[in-house]
């Protein structure tokens, strides 16, 4: 079984598997590696971060909603600076590739947060989360709009040698296209999906369960979901894909990889169990041993259909 090459590449970033802990669900690391071997994960996506700290959106802030959950945290962050002097020790200490989620409100906000960042031998890659407001444009969600996400593509991209990856919305006719803009613009990879929109409310108050009225829904609910846009941009775009969305065990992870992704990230399931990462790393080199496969990249795109 040792001899099953686990290992995958997302644009010149090599992970040692395709496992990593999905952006929001595990903090900065610290907060989850009592509880879990984080090094033994091909990664990990920091908590979003923003140039200045944020306080995020006031509680109710989560909810659980039937296979899946709500949340509307609001991008709560330490900043830049704080994640540099506070954080980064912790992550050096780690055998794992380190991905940077960055979140913000202007497209000169993710550059400069970029430029600050790149320097930092600890960061192997920049995820960019576009699901964020533009304040700048009333308000707009950069990820919905095509040329948004080329702009701060192609911006981004000049200021780091770095991966970029960028995170797609599903709220989206054809997320295709942004892909498809992503790797005209220089980007690296895609991750998808990022969250659904989704609302609560309970029968007895009539009011909302999140403060914030909407929050974004992930869990196993949005699972075929995922799967089908992950299929439509490998059908439609040559480029690395990062499959998110409901994993919450070894065979949903090797559902992923079947319709095109490289390799996957672990959310919601964090929540319930921390070792969830771990026990589909072991789950999928004991796949690959009954079905004599050597090399796990041989299951990435090999759809029939």
């Amino acid at each position: 079984m040792n001899s099953i090459d686990l290992s995958t590449t997302i644009g010149s970033l090599k992970l040692k598997n395709p496992v990593l802990l999905a952006s929001g669900t595990v903090g900065y690391g610290n907060e989850i590696a009592q509880l879990t071997d984080i090094s033994k994960l091909g990664g990990i996506v920091t908590k979003s971060l923003s140039l200045k700290p944020r306080n995020g959106n006031p509680p109710q802030r989560i909810v659980e909603t039937p296979s899946g959950m709500l949340n509307a945290i609001g991008l709560a962050n330490v900043g830049v600076e704080e994640f540099v002097k506070e954080k980064i020790p912790f992550l050096k200490e780690l055998d794992t590739a380190i991905i940077c989620n960055i979140a913000a409100s202007s497209i000169e906000e993710y550059v400069e947060c970029v430029k600050i960042l790149t320097c930092i031998e600890t960061i192997n890659a920049f995820e960019i989360n576009v699901s964020c407001p533009n304040v700048k444009e009333g308000g707009l969600i950069f990820g919905n709009d095509l040329s948004s996400v080329a702009r701060i593509t192609e911006q981004v991209r000049a200021v780091t040698n770095k991966p970029i990856i960028i995170k797609l919305s599903p709220n989206v006719p054809n997320i295709s296209e942004f892909a498809s803009v992503v790797k005209n613009e220089g980007g690296d990879a895609v991750s998808a999906i990022n969250t659904l929109v989704g609302s609560s409310f309970d029968i007895y108050t009539r009011k909302p369960k999140i403060k914030n009225i909407t929050g974004g829904l992930s869990g196993p609910a949005i699972k075929p979901i995922a799967i089908a846009k992950v299929l439509e941009i490998k059908r439609n775009v040559d480029i690395p894909i990062i499959g998110i969305g409901g994993i919450m065990n070894w065979k949903d992870a090797a559902e992923f990889m079947i319709v095109g992704a490289s390799a996957v990230q672990v959310g919601t399931a964090n929540f319930i169990n921390p070792n969830t990462g771990n026990e589909i790393v072991d789950g999928l080199i004991e796949f690959c041993d009954r079905q004599r496969i050597q090399k796990l990249t041989e299951l990435i795109g090999s759809y029939k259909i």
